[in-house]
């Protein structure tokens, strides 16, 4: 039997950073009102990198970081809301980027959560024996839909990429179990970028919104209710306690949501990973850009057990038990 497990990661972010003052200069808002209700206190905005530039950006890292020739790779999947185009996907311009020649490339769409879906699809690749190895990459350019006349979202997003190597052992460890699920009923929580089906032949404008709408309030709870219930599920499936876990790794969107996952599940708030701080919530990209400032800290050691934990639009949401 097969197992997957992270042998690399890497991220990317863009240059230029984004405070909180700075965006109280241009919205109603200001630093005491944001890091009270979110935890984030700046964030990295696009100076004109694409979802593609960022994610390739991780992809050269994990490939330096893990020595594998980019010939070698057999798999790529982008997570991502905010690609460049339609079509081509985001993971065939890095396949090209990379110079991965003989790579299967698609990207995947789970907003959010959109990071854990992809690892979730490579990992029963991997475990099937199909591939033998597989680079997962999470990028968003969210700045390019945001609405700053809307103070309740624009201040929360952010921009970046990151992923991990994910390659076949025989070994009992990696990717150990998961708990995944979407909630379609509950979809107009929150949405980005609708395109009409207007054309000549009917009187549907063909105006698209590419802006992000959010019912803060009922992500919020959405959020706070599911996480706790997956976690619970996974651990359950596993035959793990909490105790046993070393770290969780959340989405970062909110440091409330958080603390409130930390009372509900008893587990004590520090074994919560936090950097909302500095990327604010960067969807897909938020979950691999704090495993990899992690694994760069020295936190992640051999042998740690942790919890992945993704929420997002969709709604969709995804936990997984890891063995590094």
């Amino acid at each position: 039997m097969y197992f997957s497990k992270i042998s690399a990661t890497g991220s990317c972010a863009p240059d230029k950073i984004v405070t909180n003052d700075d965006l109280s200069k241009i919205v109603d808002t200001n630093d005491e009102w944001i890091v009270s209700r979110s935890g984030i206190k700046r964030r990295h905005f696009s100076s004109g990198e694409n979802a593609s530039d960022l994610a390739t950006g991780a992809a050269e890292e994990i490939i330096k970081r893990s020595g594998i020739d980019p010939l070698d790779i057999e798999l790529i999947i982008v997570a991502t809301v905010s690609a460049d185009y339609t079509t081509p996907s985001t993971a065939c311009l890095v396949q090209a980027n990379i110079g991965a020649a003989n790579a299967v490339a698609f990207d995947v769409g789970a907003a959010c959560a959109g990071f854990m879906f992809g690892l979730s699809v490579a990992d029963k690749y991997i475990k099937c024996g199909v591939y033998k190895n597989a680079i997962i990459i999470g990028t968003e350019v969210l700045s390019k839909y945001l609405d700053f006349n809307d103070r309740g979202t624009c201040v929360l997003f952010g921009d970046g990429a990151a992923g991990v190597l994910l390659e076949r052992t025989e070994e009992q460890e990696g990717i150990l179990c998961e708990e995944i699920g979407s909630d379609g009923f509950k979809a107009m929580a929150l949405t980005k970028g609708f395109s009409p089906a207007g054309n000549v032949f009917n009187n549907v404008s063909c105006e698209a919104d590419r802006s992000m709408k959010m019912d803060g309030k009922a992500i919020f709870d959405f959020a706070t209710r599911s996480v706790p219930v997956s976690v619970k599920k996974l651990l359950e499936k596993s035959g793990r306690f909490t105790d046993e876990i070393d770290f969780v790794i959340p989405h970062q969107a909110n440091s409330r949501i958080v603390e409130i996952i930390s009372r509900k599940l008893k587990m004590p708030l520090d074994k919560f990973y936090m950097n909302m701080d500095e990327y604010g919530n960067t969807s897909s990209a938020s979950i691999p850009l704090a495993l990899n400032e992690m694994v760069e800290k020295g936190i992640i050691k051999k042998g740690s057990l942790c919890i992945f934990t993704g929420f997002g639009a969709g709604l969709t949401w995804g936990s997984m038990l890891v063995k590094f």
